[in-house]
């Protein structure tokens, strides 16, 4: 019955707050547990809801309620709403390829296998409109046109849209790059910055000795300067 049910804690408040109606009715009406209608009475479920009057937004008629409040036993039937009508959710109709352009499939195949071979055979026969089968046929070229079959864009063959075909390839990207993850495949071409903790420091480059000339260096000096030579002294 929720899924009949616009609001279902809002209108089990307003049943709670304005009706005689045991928990278990309000319960089976709302698709809400016993306990969540008994804590709704409580006040500790539900506290800041304000409750929507059924009748009034046309989802129970006044003679339900009555008979209801009437027999403990009874459980009141849901009016069907226009709203709900309107959000239940429509399930999408089967492709329809014309037969004009049936012939086309095999090529656009051909380029799913070729281009994109992350998309798997159920999207390829989805998008496309064929079978497990024909795509199987023409990836092992066992197909009865296999000679003549070349791969060509299904959007140049009028089969899909290009936003349809974009939005395909994303979500088979990166479902495969999950799946990649979880077995820790990575990309051997991707290149990939290493944490900065992982970096080598470079090595210091060796310091050059310097040479204390002033205490013990070994060394004099005429090691440095070279030997003097005396030189004699000048007659007057």
């Amino acid at each position: 019955m929720a899924d009949q049910i616009l609001m279902p804690k809002a209108t089990a408040v307003w049943l709670v707050d304005n009706t005689s109606l045991t928990f278990e009715q309000i319960a089976d009406f709302c698709g809400l547990h016993p306990l969540e209608v008994r804590g709704i009475a409580d006040g500790e479920v539900a506290r800041d809801i304000r409750g929507a009057d059924p009748i009034a937004n046309g989802q129970l008629s006044r003679e339900e309620l009555d008979k209801a409040q009437a027999s403990d036993k009874y459980r009141m039937k849901a009016l069907v709403s226009r709203h709900a009508e309107l959000l239940k959710p429509t399930k999408k109709a089967p492709r329809y390829t014309p037969v004009s352009r049936r012939q086309d499939r095999p090529d656009a195949i051909a380029w799913f296998i070729r281009n994109h071979p992350e998309v798997t055979d159920a999207q390829i026969a989805k998008i496309l409109g064929t079978t497990k089968a024909t795509i199987e046929q023409v990836r092992n070229r066992s197909h009865w046109n296999a000679a003549n079959i070349k791969p060509v864009d299904p959007v140049t063959l009028g089969l899909v849209g290009q936003l349809e075909l974009d939005a395909l390839v994303k979500k088979a990207a990166e479902k495969k790059a999950k799946d990649d993850a979880k077995r820790g495949i990575t990309d051997p071409d991707g290149a990939t910055l290493r944490p900065a903790g992982e970096l080598e420091a470079p090595e210091p480059e060796p310091e050059v000795e310097e040479i204390d000339y002033r205490r013990g260096s070994g060394l004099s000096a005429e090691d440095v300067f070279g030997k003097s030579t005396p030189v004699a002294d000048e007659e007057d």
